[in-house]
C-alpha cells in the first residue's frame, strides 16, 4: 500500500499507538508476540497490535539497528518498562519457547520463506502481503501451513473492514443486479518511488545487515535508494502494485463474487517509467481477466478504488478516503452503513488473535491468500511477458505456455527456502 508505506518519520512518530495502560488480561493469558520486519508498514502495525489487550510483544527483529531501537521505544511506552529483547536475526526470535505467534512484516522477498520458518518453529503467524513472490512459492507455504496445523493469517485487512462489509451487503441485497464486472484501480504510481540504485559501501552489520536484509533474492550491490524506496518496484524484490495492492482488491472481489473458479483468461498492456531500473514493475498498466461464465476483473492505475458494475447499476467505493460513489442513491436505502475509521485494523487483528485462541481458520487463511495472489501473480507474468495468458486455476497452471510456467517459480538465494 504506497499511501502507508512510505510515511516519514515526523507521521511516524504521531502515528496512534497505545500508550502505557494497566493491562486487565492477567499475563499468564496473554499471547505472547514477535515481530519480525519493523519498516514504516511494521511499526504501523505494531502500534496496532500494542492496543490489543490480551497480547504481551516481547521481542523486536529488523536487519536495521536503528528500526529495532525505535520499535522498542514503542513497546516500551506502551507496557511501561523495557523487557522487549531487540534481535537482529529472526533465528533468535522463532527458537525462543515462550513466543506464541509473530507478526511478519518484512519486504516482499521474506514473507513466505520467514512464515514457513515460523510454522515449523510452531508459531502462529500475522503475515503482510504479498504473502509470496510467486505462485509456487505460496502453494509450497499453503501446504506448509497446513501441515503444521498454524492459525496463519493474511494481512488483508480489508477483508474486515467495515466499509467493504457495507458494499457487500448492497451488492448482496441485489441492489445493482447480476454483477458482472469489478474494476479495481490501484493509484496513480506503480508501487514505490522510482530511482536508479547507486552502488556504495554498505553500513556495518550491525547497523544494518545487507545480505540479511536481501533474503532469497539474488544479490546486488548495496544501495540506499534500492535498500529504502525504489526495492518495491525491483521485480527481484518484490512484485510492484499488482502484487502489493492486487491481493486486497482481488480477494475482495472473489469474496464479493462468491464463486470459484477464478479468471482463464488475462489480457493488458503495460509501461514503464522512464528512469526505472532495467528490471522494474510496471509503472502503468491495465489488465482485463475473464471468469468462466464471462464475469470480469480489470485492474487500471486510477485513483485507489474499487468499482462493481451490475445489470442495475453501479457502486464504488475510494480506498482513499472511503467515500462510496452510487449510480442511483436508491441502491442503499435502507442498508445501514457502519461509520469507522477508514483502514481500521483493529477487527482484522482481533479476528487472527481470537482464532490462536480458538483454532479457527481466519477470515484470510492461506487458502484464500493464495487464491487473489495467484489472479494478481498471474497478471503480473501476462504483463512482463507481454502477452495474454489462459490460467488454470484448479491446476494453478497456464494453459499452453511453457515459459509461463517456469515462471510461476523463482530461484532462491542459498540458504532461504520454504
Amino acid at each position: 500500500m504506497p499511501i502507508d508505506l512510505h510515511l516519514s518519520r515526523r507521521q511516524f512518530l504521531v502515528a496512534p499507538v497505545a500508550m502505557a495502560a494497566p493491562q486487565s488480561t492477567p499475563p499468564s493469558d496473554r499471547i505472547r508476540l514477535g515481530v519480525i520486519g519493523l519498516g514504516p508498514r511494521g511499526r504501523y502495525v505494531l502500534g496496532h497490535f500494542l492496543k490489543e489487550d490480551d497480547i504481551q510483544v516481547v521481542a523486536v527483529c529488523d536487519a536495521s539497528e536503528e528500526r529495532r531501537n525505535e520499535a522498542k521505544q514503542m513497546v516500551d511506552q506502551r507496557y511501561a518498562n523495557t523487557a522487549c529483547l531487540t534481535y537482529r536475526q529472526h533465528e533468535q526470535v522463532l527458537e525462543r519457547q515462550d513466543i506464541d505467534a509473530v507478526l511478519i512484516a518484512t519486504g516482499d522477498r521474506w514473507h513466505g520463506v520467514l512464515s514457513a520458518l515460523a510454522a515449523k518453529a510452531g508459531k502462529h503467524v500475522y503475515c503482510e502481503k504479498p504473502f509470496t513472490l510467486t505462485i509456487a512459492e505460496g502453494r509450497e507455504l499453503a501446504d506448509t501451513i497446513k501441515r503444521y496445523g498454524t492459525i496463519w493469517q493474511c494481512g488483508m485487512q480489508r477483508r474486515s473492514d467495515p466499509g467493504y462489509q457495507f458494499v457487500y451487503d448492497v451488492i448482496k441485497a441485489g441492489r445493482i443486479g447480476r454483477l458482472s464486472a469489478i474494476t479495481l484501480s490501484f493509484g496513480e504510481f506503480g508501487g514505490g518511488r522510482v530511482g536508479i540504485p547507486v552502488p556504495e559501501p554498505a553500513p556495518s552489520l550491525e547497523r544494518f545487515d545487507y545480505d540479511r536484509w536481501l533474503g532469497q533474492s539474488p544479490w546486488m550491490p548495496y544501495s540506499k535508494i534500492a535498500s529504502s524506496s525504489s526495492w518495491r518496484v525491483n521485480w527481484d524484490l518484490s512484485g510492484g502494485v499488482i502484487a502489493d495492492m492486487g491481493p486486497h482488491f482481488v480477494q475482495i472481489a472473489q469474496w464479493i463474487r462468491g464463486a470459484n473458479p477464478g479468471p482463464i483468461d488475462f489480457s493488458g498492456d503495460a509501461a514503464f517509467h522512464p528512469e526505472a531500473e532495467y528490471n522494474a514493475t510496471p509503472y502503468f498498466l491495465s489488465v482485463r481477466a475473464r471468469y468462466p461464465d464471462r464475469f470480469t476483473l480489470m485492474m487500471d492505475m486510477q485513483p485507489k478504488a474499487m468499482r462493481f458494475d451490475g445489470s442495475r447499476g453501479w457502486i464504488k467505493l475510494s480506498d482513499v478516503d472511503g467515500s462510496v460513489e452510487l449510480s442511483s442513491p436508491e441502491l442503499t436505502r435502507g442498508i445501514e452503513r457502519q461509520q469507522s475509521p477508514w483502514k481500521v485494523m483493529k477487527p482484522h487483528i482481533r479476528n487472527f488473535l481470537d482464532c490462536v485462541r480458538s483454532r479457527q481458520e481466519p477470515v484470510t487463511g492461506v487458502e484464500v491468500a493464495q487464491a487473489a495472489h495467484n489472479i494478481a501473480h498471474a497478471a503480473n507474468l501476462c504483463l512482463r511477458l507481454e502477452r495474454p495468458l489462459r490460467w488454470n486455476p484448479e491446476h494453478e497452471s497456464f494453459i499452453g505456455d511453457d515459459e509461463a510456467n517456469r515462471m510461476r517459480a523463482r530461484s532462491m538465494r542459498v540458504p532461504w527456502r520454504i
